[in-house]
């Protein structure tokens, strides 16, 4: 395996790909990186989180990309491009600091030319992720009444929707395409933990490669 490493990991909500990042960190003693690049791009940046949150994953309306420096009212005037610009740099930053493992916001893409980048997709059928969705909602909130499985479905279908609309604006790739990543892995054929045991035993198997 290369002395330098970084996992960039996509991932359909609800298939796990968040856990299986968790789980991946620390086989392979990774600094993990989700919402926490928001924190680190404020800090970057002098910017509140406030901001990147509401930008986050979030492709930047059209009309608003023609004046790159203008937002949404009430987000100090700052658009999602020029947020995106920031987020880019913060990540480059990490990327060069750490071996670490980064979950979606296009990071397989700020991180093309990076030979020590390993590009990861993590899905699984429908069933299998509204089913795991309910069951965490039940264990998170159990004195409250579930939501539907139609809820649960539409909300899946949002949020993939928008992950897609914002991979796609940012990139010249397609999100959750085979061919945008150098692996793919169903979570639902072996479960997170054994998935995320495969991907770590493929990445200590691959020789290792300039950085």
């Amino acid at each position: 395996m290369n002395d330098r490493l970084i996992i960039n990991l996509g991932r359909q909500m609800g298939s796990g790909g968040r856990r299986m990042a968790q789980y991946l960190a620390q086989m392979l003693d990774l600094k993990f990186y989700d919402k926490e690049l928001i924190h680190e791009a404020s800090k970057d940046s002098g910017i509140c989180k406030d901001c990147f949150e509401h930008a986050d994953e979030k492709p930047q309306k059209l009309w608003y990309s023609r004046f790159p420096f203008w937002g949404e009212p009430g987000f100090n005037g700052l658009s999602n491009d020029a947020l995106f610009e920031i987020h880019y740099h913060t990540v480059q930053r990490l990327a060069k600091e750490n071996n670490c493992i980064f979950v979606g916001r296009c990071t397989d893409y700020i991180l093309r030319e990076d030979p020590a980048c390993f590009n990861i997709f993590v899905h699984a059928p429908i069933e299998f992720r509204i089913e795991r969705l309910l069951k965490r909602k039940k264990e998170e909130a159990p004195t409250e009444k579930a939501p539907s499985l139609e809820a649960i479905r539409q909300q899946i279908e949002k949020t993939d929707k928008t992950r897609a609309a914002y991979y796609n604006f940012y990139t010249d790739k397609i999100w959750g395409q085979a061919d945008s990543y150098h692996l793919c892995i169903d979570t639902s054929l072996f479960g997170i933990e054994e998935s995320a045991r495969k991907v770590a035993g493929w990445i200590r198997e691959q020789p290792k490669r300039q950085a």
